[in-house]
C-alpha cells in the first residue's frame, strides 16, 4: 500500500479507532488532519502522536456548520492541493429507552452521526471531482445490520450512513470517487477496555472469533479500502465484527 504525500483526513480523530487511523496512515507516509470536538483533544491527540514520531494537523471545526466545516477543507487543500481520502469517523451512540429519549437526544445523534458527514462529503467533493479520483470511507456500525435492543437513534442513524454510503457511491463513481463505509463490531475503546470481565465475557461468547475487536483491526480496514488494492469496491458496508451477533 502506498499513501506516501496522500492527504487524509479523518474525523472523530483524537481517540479509539480514529487516532489508531490516523496513526496507522502516518506510518504508511500519508500526510494526515485529523479533526476533534475540542481544542484541547486535538492538540493532546496531536502531542501522543509527535512522542511517537509522527507530525500531523489538527482542527475542532464544528461538523454541524457546513461553513465553518467548508471554510476548515480549503484551509487543507490550499496547503497541499489536495485532499486524497476522507474518513467520517465521527459518532455518538445512545442507548436510552424509547420513552425515555427526548427528541433533542434523537436530533443531537442524527446531526453528528449523519448530518456531519453531509457536510464533510459536500465539502471534499469539488476537490475531489477537480482531481478526478478520491475515497471516502464512513464509520457505520454492526447496528446498522442488526437494531439493538434500547438507544433507536443509534441503529437509526448508522442505518442512514449505509444509505449516504451505497447513494455517493453511484452518484461519484464516474468521476472515479468512491465511496464505502466500515461497520466495525465490538472495538476495545476506552469505553470498552474499562468494563469489567464479568461484562466482557458475555460479550465475547457472542463473536465466533472469540474476542473483542481492536482499534487495528478497523484502522487495516480503512486502510484496505483507501488503497489502490480496493481500486473496484465501492458502495460497499464492510462489516469487521468478527461474525459477532447481536
Amino acid at each position: 500500500m502506498n499513501f506516501e504525500n496522500k492527504v487524509v483526513v479523518i474525523t472523530g480523530g483524537t481517540r479509539g479507532i480514529g487516532l489508531e487511523t490516523a496513526r496507522s496512515f502516518l506510518k504508511m507516509k500519508a500526510k494526515v488532519v485529523i479533526f476533534g470536538s475540542k481544542e484541547e483533544s486535538v492538540n493532546k491527540a496531536l502531542s501522543t502522536l509527535k512522542e511517537e514520531g509522527y507530525e500531523a494537523l489538527g482542527y475542532y471545526p464544528n461538523l454541524n456548520d457546513y461553513e465553518e466545516v467548508n471554510e476548515t477543507i480549503k484551509k487543507i487543500y490550499d496547503k497541499w492541493q489536495r485532499i486524497d481520502i476522507l474518513i467520517n469517523n465521527a459518532g455518538i451512540s445512545a442507548n436510552k429507552k424509547i420513552e425515555e429519549t427526548t427528541e433533542e437526544d434523537f436530533k443531537n445523534i442524527m446531526d453528528l452521526n449523519v448530518k456531519a458527514i453531509f457536510n464533510t462529503s459536500k465539502a471534499v467533493v469539488p476537490y475531489m471531482k477537480k482531481a478526478n479520483r478520491g475515497v471516502i470511507l464512513n464509520t457505520s456500525s454492526m447496528v446498522s445490520i442488526y437494531g439493538q435492543p434500547s438507544g433507536v437513534g443509534y441503529p437509526a442513524s448508522k442505518f442512514a450512513v449505509n444509505g449516504i454510503t451505497k447513494s455517493l457511491a453511484r452518484e461519484l463513481a464516474p468521476f472515479n470517487i468512491r465511496v464505502n463505509a466500515v461497520a466495525p463490531g465490538i472495538i476495545k475503546t476506552d469505553m470498552v477496555a474499562s468494563l469489567k470481565e464479568e461484562m466482557i465475557a458475555p460479550l465475547i461468547n457472542k463473536i465466533p472469533l472469540g474476542r473483542i475487536g481492536e482499534p487495528s483491526d478497523i484502522a487495516n480496514a480503512f486502510l484496505f479500502l483507501a488503497s489502490d488494492m480496493a481500486s473496484y469496491i465501492t458502495g460497499v458496508i464492510l462489516q469487521v465484527d468478527g461474525a459477532a451477533y447481536n
